[in-house]
C-alpha cells in the first residue's frame, strides 16, 4: 500500500505525468481530450496509480488558470525536471462537497499571510512538494469573494501531515490529512488576486471532472474484459457460461454503457477544450460514468461467482476501487 515511487518515475519519464502543462514551461501542453485518453488505459492498469498522477492534474490547474508568469515557471516548471508530486488541499472535515463551508484561514500579516485550519482526503498529501490551499480571507463576504487560493510549499514551517489513510480501494493513493499552523507565505504566492479562490477552485474542477469521469470508464472496462475472458473459459451445463443468455447479455450491457459513458465524457472535455463552458456536461459524465462503473464491476463479480469474491482474481479489487467514483459522483450532485 505504498505510494508507487517507481511506476510515478516511469510514466513521468515517458510523459504520462503533467502533460497538461504547456510547453512553455516544460510541458507537452496536451489539452483535456488528451488527458483523458491517457487516464483511461492507466486506470484499466490500475486506479489508485491514475488516481495519484491525476491529482497532479488537479493541483496545478489553479496554477495553469490563474498564476502569474513568475508563479508558473516556479511551479509548473519543476513539475517537468523531475518527478514530483502536488497536491489539491481543499477538503476539510466539516466541508466536503460544501466548498463554500470551509474554515481554513488565512489573515495577512504585513507583507506575508498566516494560514491556519486543516484539510481532510488529500491525495498525494504525504509524498507533495507543493500545495495548492483555498483559505478563508474574509469572513464577512459571499462565496465568491470570501477565498483566496495559495501555493504553499510542503516544507514550511507549520505544515504536517497525518497518518496515511487506508482506504477501501485505489490503496497505493497516499490520502491524508494537512495540518496549518501559523504557516506564513508570502504574497508572491496569492493565486490571482484575493477572494477570487472559489472561482479558481471551481475552474479547475471544470478541468478536471472529465479524467475522473473517464477513470471510472477504465476500471469498467477492465472489469468488462475480465469477466468476458473469464466466462469463455468457465463451463456449466456443458458449454462456456458466455452462451447462456444471462451472461451475455450483462455483458453487452456492460459495453453498451461503457462506450455511452466514454463518449459522453469526450464531449464534456471537448467543451472545455473549445473555450465553453462544459460543468453541465462533465457532471452528467462523472455521474453516469460512476454509476455505470459499479454496475459493472458488480455483474464482473457475479460472472465469476464464488471466485469473485477471493483475492487471486482481479474484480474484487476493482469492487473497491470503483467505489470511490460513485463517492465522487454524489458531491456533484451536491455541488451542481
Amino acid at each position: 500500500m505504498a505510494f508507487p515511487h517507481d511506476v510515478f518515475n516511469k510514466a513521468w519519464s515517458l510523459g504520462l505525468v503533467n502533460a497538461h502543462i504547456p510547453q512553455k514551461y516544460g510541458g507537452l501542453g496536451l489539452h483535456t481530450l488528451d488527458g483523458c485518453v491517457i487516464a483511461e488505459e492507466l486506470s484499466y492498469g490500475c486506479s489508485g496509480i491514475s488516481t495519484a498522477i491525476e491529482a497532479n492534474t488537479l493541483a496545478q490547474m489553479p496554477v495553469i488558470l490563474a498564476g502569474n508568469e513568475d508563479q508558473k515557471k516556479k511551479y509548473l516548471g519543476r513539475m517537468t525536471e523531475e518527478p514530483l508530486k502536488c497536491a489539491y488541499c481543499v477538503t476539510e472535515p466539516g466541508a466536503g462537497s460544501d466548498v463554500a463551508g470551509i474554515s481554513t484561514t488565512a489573515e495577512r500579516k504585513g507583507n506575508d499571510w498566516v494560514i491556519n485550519g486543516s484539510k481532510i482526503w488529500i491525495t498525494n498529501a504525504g509524498v507533495s512538494n507543493w500545495l495548492f490551499v483555498l483559505a478563508v480571507t474574509d469572513k464577512s463576504a459571499g462565496a465568491g469573494k470570501r477565498m483566496t487560493g495559495f501555493i504553499v510549499d510542503s516544507n514550511s514551517p507549520g505544515v504536517s501531515f497525518g497518518d496515511k489513510l487506508i482506504n477501501m480501494g485505489q490503496r497505493c493513493s497516499d490520502t491524508r490529512p494537512v495540518f496549518f499552523d501559523n504557516v506564513v507565505v508570502p504574497k508572491e504566492n496569492v493565486l490571482g488576486q484575493e477572494g477570487i479562490g472559489f472561482k479558481i477552485a471551481m475552474g479547475a474542477f471544470d478541468n478536471t471532472r472529465p479524467p475522473v469521469a473517464i477513470g471510472a470508464v477504465g476500471v469498467a472496462r477492465r472489469a468488462m474484459d475480465e469477466a468476458s475472458k473469464y466466462a469463455k473459459e468457465r463451463k456449466t451445463m456443458g458449454v462456456t457460461i458466455n452462451q447462456h443468455q444471462a451472461i451475455s447479455f450483462m455483458l453487452a450491457d456492460m459495453a453498451t454503457g461503457i462506450e455511452a459513458a466514454r463518449l459522453l465524457t469526450y464531449k464534456s472535455a471537448y467543451e472545455i477544450d473549445s473555450g465553453r463552458s462544459n460543468t453541465m456536461y462533465a457532471s452528467m459524465a462523472k455521474v453516469f460514468a460512476s454509476e455505470h462503473c459499479n454496475k459493472v464491476v458488480n455483474d464482473a463479480v457475479q460472472i465469476f461467482g464464488g471466485a469473485g469474491f477471493n483475492t487471486e482474481y482481479p474484480v474484487e479489487k476493482l469492487l473497491r476501487d470503483a467505489k470511490i467514483y460513485q463517492i465522487l459522483k454524489e458531491q456533484v450532485k451536491f455541488k451542481d
